[in-house]
This record gives structure tokens, sequence and C-alpha cells, in this order.
């Protein structure tokens, strides 16, 4: 692609450097905010850089939050403390709080154990969910993992870890497909998956 300016071309390249964005995309965001005024512009670029620089990740849950502490955990009244949803990442927050099924809590994995993509359980925010389940008297612990046998090794692996701790453990009902990922899942049936979950016994063996 020639472009006839330097700057143009750098500011297109890192654009597409962004996932799911191509060179044509990268070149037309550009190409609009060359439209735009300066001061919207400086007050994009700014943003971008804020939430960069200040975001932080909850102290508890691992979630995205704007203090040491996100507003779900730190809701005491609407939100169910001793219940905790564990997911693999963000992304599966998201997914699950635009149903409005849940009122409970999470726990951010950051990951799911994969031997074969190098990934072990001492990788993951495994211990601290150990440890929150044993000092905070969760009386129920759902588990949100993607379908898959990664998923459900993960689920395998703190269960053994629990031992046996006085807390009931579900997954979500299999509404999602085996292989398949939270993130593309339809947000009715994500929601019946939640509503539907089922005690991990009776499908990890």
């Amino acid at each position: 692609m020639q472009l006839p300016s330097q700057l143009l071309e750098n500011a297109v390249a890192e654009f597409a450097r962004l996932p799911g964005i191509g060179k044509k995309t990268a070149l037309r965001l550009v190409l609009h905010l060359l439209k735009q005024d300066m001061g919207e512009v400086q007050h994009f670029g700014d943003t971008i850089a804020k939430m960069r620089r200040d975001i932080q990740f909850c102290k508890r849950c691992f979630n995205i939050s704007d203090a040491a502490v996100c507003h779900i955990c730190s809701n005491a009244v609407g939100r169910n403390q001793q219940m905790i949803c564990v997911v693999e990442n963000i992304r599966d927050v998201i997914a699950i709080e635009s149903t409005q099924q849940y009122n409970g809590t999470y726990h951010v994995l950051g990951g799911i154990i994969s031997p074969l993509d190098g990934v072990g359980p001492d990788q993951l925010n495994i211990e601290t969910l150990i440890a929150r389940i044993k000092n905070e008297e969760t009386t129920e612990l759902l588990f949100a993992l993607n379908p898959n046998i990664q998923g459900d090794t993960t689920i395998y692996y703190i269960q053994r870890k629990l031992g046996n701790v006085n807390c009931t453990i579900t997954t979500i009902a299999r509404g999602i497909s085996f292989g398949g990922e939270l993130e593309y899942a339809d947000e009715m049936t994500l929601a019946r998956s939640i509503t539907n979950r089922l005690p991990v016994q009776q499908y990890v063996k």
C-alpha cells in the first residue's frame, strides 16, 4: 500500500497492529481521525493513554477496575459475596454480566491449564482462589470456563486442591457446546447455562 505521507503510514501501521484490524480498515480509521478537530483527536489519544496508565486489576478477583477493589466485589448489597464465578479472562466476565442472570462475584484465572501451550497452575490465579474460598466462607463455586479439555482439566485440578471444603461446586450447563468459547455465545444461551448450572461431579470424573 503506497501512502503519500510517512506520518500517515506510521499511524496506519499502529492501528493495523490491533487484533482484527487490517491495513485497509486501519487506513479508514486514520483518515477519519484526519477529518476530526484537533481537540477531538487529542482527547481520543489522551483517553487511550489514561486508560492504559491508570486502569487497575481488582486485588480480590482480578477483574478490571478503576480502584483497588472492583465495583462488583465492593457491592455488598447487590451482589452475593459468598458466591464465586470462576472465569478464564475478563472478556468472560463481560459476557456473563451482559446476561443479567448472575449476581455473585467473580474470580479471573488469567487463563486455563494447558500443558501443550506451556501454561501450568502456577501461572494462574488459582492459589488466591483457594484462599478466597477458605477465608470468605464461600457457599457456591460456579465454574464458567470454556467447555473443552483444557477447561475441564482446570476444573478438575481446582476441585482436587479444594479437598473436602464445605462449598457447593457447580458448572454452567452444557448449553455452551463442547469446544466452544463463552465470548462468542449468544446472551440467551449463556444465561440459560448459568441458570441451569450443574454439580461438577456429574461430568468431571
